[in-house]
């Protein structure tokens, strides 16, 4: 099972919607019967965590009450659908240099301690299987080292937050650009092949 994960609000408009719908129809003419799970943080973002989902992710299980059991039940949830994919596709635009807020907001749920990851006196232990995550960022400016470039600080982060859960094989596929045209995606999705091809065969 893929999980896909769009974030966009901007729906058809939406670059990175777009390149993941491509995605997705190149993955299902290679392989018709795999099973695609959307979760669409923009249809229904995720609420951030406010102190019941603090509070009830800091103690032990046993000891939660049931209203506390229920602040953690979209967590549950979101940690259930990641646990039962095969692998995940995250469609997002990238907001102000990092992940957007409904993003944001979907990894504050999924990565909980005792849960998704331990604690150890040599760091965070995760809990989660590993599985293949690309995730597909729409661009405004370009990248690299000369003037105007900007910084992305997508990468590192969604890379490091999924790696304390557990979750290493991570790539980040950008498609740079896009303030000034969508010309640069069809190149772009072109380096997804041999993420298709590896989700292929898991599938199989």
């Amino acid at each position: 099972m893929l999980l896909h994960i769009p974030v966009s609000p901007r729906g058809e408009a939406s670059f990175s919607r777009s390149a993941g719908l491509t995605l997705l129809d190149r993955l299902h003419a290679m392989a018709p019967r795999v099973e695609v799970v959307t979760r669409d943080l923009a249809a229904e973002p995720p609420t951030h965590p406010d102190h019941s989902f603090v509070e009830a992710s800091l103690m032990p299980a046993a000891d939660r009450s049931a209203d506390q059991v229920e602040s953690l039940g979209l967590s549950e949830t979101l940690i259930g659908e990641l646990e039962a994919a095969d692998a995940v596709l995250v469609t997002t635009p990238m907001n102000n240099f990092t992940v957007p807020s409904a993003l944001k907001a979907w990894i504050d749920h999924v990565v909980r301690p005792s849960r998704t990851f331990d604690i150890s006196p040599t760091g965070k232990i995760g809990l989660v299987p590993d599985r293949p995550v690309l995730a597909v960022v729409a661009c405004g400016g370009r990248f690299g080292d000369f003037p105007g470039a900007q910084e992305d600080f997508f990468t590192p982060y969604f890379k490091y937050v999924l790696g304390s859960i557990g979750i290493t094989d991570v790539e980040v596929l950008r498609l740079e650009g896009l303030g000034h045209g969508p010309e640069s995606i069809p190149d772009a999705l072109g380096e997804a092949g041999s993420w298709l091809e590896r989700i292929v065969s898991i599938e199989r």
